[in-house]
């Protein structure tokens, strides 16, 4: 919380201590006081509200038959009502100011998305795995490419067994058009 040492020229004519102005508008009511919570709550009721209207033509089904629309719609919800309590917070709770928002992170991990979607059916989760770890690393400043690279053949070898051997999903492990198919 903000405070401000008053002198004697900050008493008034009575001798009380006269409230700092911008210490008042941080107790006011009805005022922010956490505007990181704000915009976080108000960013993930939008992410809720798009999320269910992309899935508005799925059937949710019922909890004896759980349709395909079921799952993503209370995922929604729930995280609608997480950002309504975190705006809630924010007017009730002391929090941190916005500050610059850095865009390295945002920049490389959406890379690193669309680098998997491009390159998971055509070469395959061989290529696709590490590539998406090792761009989606890239957003972190403290990154060491050595133990990046480690993490990268690691996951990918779980996931091939995971979703190919063990799930036994159709996704193409090493996919070269008219030379080999794994």
């Amino acid at each position: 919380m903000i405070a401000r040492s008053l002198s004697p020229a900050g008493r008034g004519m009575s001798g009380e201590a006269r409230q700092d102005p911008l210490v008042e508008s941080v107790r006011g009511g009805g005022r922010v006081r956490s505007p990181r919570d704000l915009v976080a709550g108000a960013s993930l009721v939008a992410l809720a509200a798009f999320a269910l209207w992309a899935g508005a033509d799925l059937d949710t089904g019922q909890l004896r038959a759980v349709g395909p629309g079921m799952l993503p719609r209370a995922v929604a919800v729930l995280v609608g009502i997480a950002g309504l309590g975190l705006m809630v917070a924010s007017f009730l709770k002391s929090g941190e100011a916005l500050g610059r928002w850095a865009l390295r992170g945002p920049v490389f991990v959406t890379l690193g998305v669309v680098a998997f979607g491009l390159t998971i059916r055509s070469p395959g989760l061989v290529v696709a795995g590490p590539l998406v770890v090792l761009v989606g690393g890239a957003a972190s400043p403290e990154v060491r490419p050595r133990e990046l690279a480690v993490f990268a053949v690691l996951v990918t070898a779980f996931c091939i067994g995971l979703f190919r051997y063990a799930l036994g999903l159709p996704i193409p492990v090493l996919h070269l058009p008219g030379i080999f198919t794994l």
